[in-house]
């Protein structure tokens, strides 16, 4: 069990945090639907709203290692906890997720993220989908947008290092930008209920080209992805 400490920074935490998010995702969500300016800014301050309850009132401190990366190309991210995911606008430039389809469905999260730009990911891929969806990515990588996707799937408990999706691979050859691995070690702190205090580190490797193997490329995604285990 937490001490006394810990646990009114989560509650509070919690009230704040989640306080927030229903009047920004809203407006996001409404701005979309109704074709009104500020849905773009509702995402994007919803997720510094979150980066300032995480470091101010958690205790998480936030230490970014290496370049970050600028528009055109694809980060493939260690996925430990929601706070990589959540944090994604606030880190980088406007970037475009790799989301599950199944998001869209949320009320207010999907419009917002329709007009904010991400590239819907379907369970059962077909070949019409799997075409619109390297469309999608092409077009925001061409228009100098930042990719984003989390090649392991789902969530991966802190020093876990599993093989790659098979889609990553595919993705990368069809794409044909440059990759940028980005490790982070948030499980500790974030993936559990009572979240503590301590540093979240997000490292950003050195860049990878397209038009490697699949053998090689998923190598180095993988190792770079996991240099904070």
């Amino acid at each position: 069990m937490p001490g006394p400490i810990t646990i009114l920074r989560n509650i509070v935490f919690l009230i704040a945090f989640y306080g927030g998010c229903f009047p920004l995702i809203g407006w996001a969500g409404l701005a979309a639907l109704l074709e009104l300016p500020g849905a773009s800014a509702g995402v994007q301050r919803w997720s510094e709203w979150h980066e300032w309850c995480v470091r101010n009132l958690l205790g998480i401190r936030i230490e970014v290692q290496g370049e970050v990366p600028g528009g055109g190309k694809l980060v493939a991210s260690k996925h430990e906890s929601f706070f990589e995911a959540i944090h994604l606008p606030a880190l980088l430039e406007k970037p475009v997720p790799f989301a599950k389809a199944e998001l869209w469905k949320i009320p207010g999260w999907g419009p917002a993220a329709g007009r904010w730009g991400a590239v819907a990911v379907h369970r059962e891929q077909g070949a019409k989908m799997l075409r619109k969806m390297i469309a999608d990515g092409k077009a925001f990588a061409a228009d100098g947008r930042v990719l984003a996707i989390f090649p392991e799937g789902s969530r991966i408990p802190h020093g876990s290092e599993p093989q790659l999706q098979a889609g990553f691979a595919g993705l990368y050859k069809m794409l044909g930008v440059p990759v940028i691995p980005m490790a982070v070690n948030s499980g500790p702190l974030y993936h559990r209920f009572w979240k503590r205090s301590g540093t979240i580190t997000i490292c950003f490797g050195e860049e990878i080209p397209p038009g490697l193997p699949r053998a090689d490329v998923e190598a180095r995604v993988r190792a770079a992805i996991n240099v904070l285990n």
